[in-house]
């Protein structure tokens, strides 16, 4: 599972990190966000698919396929499970015509089960570089107004011992220097394991994280949790 996560850089850091070389250095105009959630719009790497060069644009979170009536299916498809979506009704279009993304992040939050209010706590590369997390997208054309809509999902799999701590899924985490690989490759289903334990850190962050109205870069300072984790962050 991935709620939430953190997009707070510059663009251009995107850009610089996951695509220096290929990436048309467009810069899309989009807010930080530090609450990132649903529905909402992000900053997301992908091929276009004319010209078939990489960008960094905007998309919508949660996939909406062509073949939707309307938008409310959004709510249900923030996450595309990597097991079964070769087969799932909403993403196996978009896996067949490889449609694939990377959604560029700072940290992604989850929480500690058992919490009340809910422990939210941020997730992050060990030397605080972003994170690649892998992800599908569609395009759905407005039956009303003929407008298009692109939104997107973010692939999981089951997690690695760090992030066991906290949830039985964690997103599909890209190494920096296979993002590229990642959008063209044929197949890309060698990408969908978890990611190594070693190169992630997590810290408690506050319980205002928990409301998707509230926003800033205070969200990613870490707090004392009222219960801390019983296993060592480190292991």
């Amino acid at each position: 599972m991935c709620g939430r996560f953190a997009q707070g850089r510059e663009p251009i850091h995107y850009i610089q990190r996951f695509g220096e070389h290929w990436l048309d250095r467009v810069i899309p105009n989009v807010p930080a966000r530090y609450n990132a959630a649903p529905t909402q719009d992000v900053l997301v790497i992908r091929r276009n698919p004319k010209t078939t060069r990489g960008e960094l644009g905007v998309l919508r979170w949660g996939l909406v396929p062509n073949w939707a009536k309307d938008t409310t299916i959004a709510f249900k498809t923030i996450n595309a499970r990597s097991e079964t979506v070769r087969t799932t009704a909403a993403f196996r279009d978009a896996w067949k015509a490889g449609r694939r993304c990377v959604i560029p992040v700072d940290a992604f939050y989850e929480w500690k089960p058992g919490t009340n209010p809910k422990q939210p706590y941020a997730i992050a590369q060990q030397d605080g570089a972003p994170l690649a997390l892998a992800g599908l997208w569609d395009g759905w054309k407005d039956p009303a107004s003929g407008e298009w809509l692109r939104t997107f999902t973010i692939l999981t799999c089951a997690p690695n011992p760090f992030m066991a701590q906290l949830h039985d899924r964690m997103p599909v985490i890209l190494p920096h220097d296979g993002v590229e690989h990642w959008l063209s490759a044929p197949d890309g289903s060698e990408a969908l394991r978890p990611y190594e334990s070693e190169d992630l850190r997590m810290w408690p962050v506050s319980t205002r994280l928990n409301s998707p109205r509230n926003e800033g870069a205070d969200l990613l300072e870490e707090v004392t949790p009222a219960v801390p984790l019983t296993l060592a962050l480190g292991d």
